[in-house]
């Protein structure tokens, strides 16, 4: 019988050296496979942080409020935790980042990082052909995107048949997004996509 005074290890936070090592991992895209509906939204991040780097999964950092947005939303039917980003498919949501680096912060990244990303996007929203591909960082859209005075929201431009659309950067860091205002940034989008199909 268990002894009442063993302690249960549980980590709840990767080491510093083990964040620092993640920095050379890449993040794997969340895209559609066989049997899944068709790619309504690609939810674009800035790039990986280093706890999703060491996790695997996007938008993992405690504190960032991209999974809380989307169910609010109303685009997922429950919370999601980061480690169920699989499931995003078969809603026909995906999720890429603009830039492969992993950083602690966003601002780590240069603007040659982010040009190359849009051009990197491009190619792939072209390849996968989502309904929309929404941005989650206006900073970076901007800059990856050469259009310095874009504004939150949809844009007039588009990749072909796919609508661009830029939401507030869900980041806990962001100061200026309350998970009320992040939700119905997000709301207005999922109203653009349509339902799960």
């Amino acid at each position: 019988m268990p002894s009442a005074n063993r302690r249960v290890e549980r980590r709840s936070a990767p080491s510093p050296a083990e964040l620092e090592a993640a920095r050379s991992r890449l993040l794997p895209d969340v895209l559609p496979g066989p049997g899944d509906p068709p790619l309504r939204v690609l939810f674009c991040g800035i790039n990986p942080g280093l706890v999703s780097a060491f996790t695997g999964h996007h938008f993992a950092r405690p504190g960032n409020r991209f999974w809380p947005a989307l169910h609010a939303s109303g685009f997922t039917p429950r919370l999601f935790a980061p480690s169920e980003q699989g499931l995003m498919p078969s809603l026909g949501l995906g999720i890429t980042n603009v830039a492969p680096r992993a950083t602690a912060r966003a601002d780590e990244l240069d603007d040659a990082e982010l040009v190359a990303g849009g051009e990197r996007l491009r190619a792939l929203v072209a390849d996968v052909a989502p309904r929309w591909l929404a941005v989650v960082g206006i900073g970076a859209y901007r800059v990856a995107f050469g259009d310095r005075r874009a504004a939150a929201g949809r844009q007039e431009r588009t990749l072909g048949p796919t609508g661009v659309w830029v939401l507030p950067n869900p980041s806990g860091l962001n100061a200026h997004q309350t998970p009320a205002t992040l939700a119905a940034a997000f709301r207005e989008l999922r109203e653009a996509a349509g339902q799960a199909g």
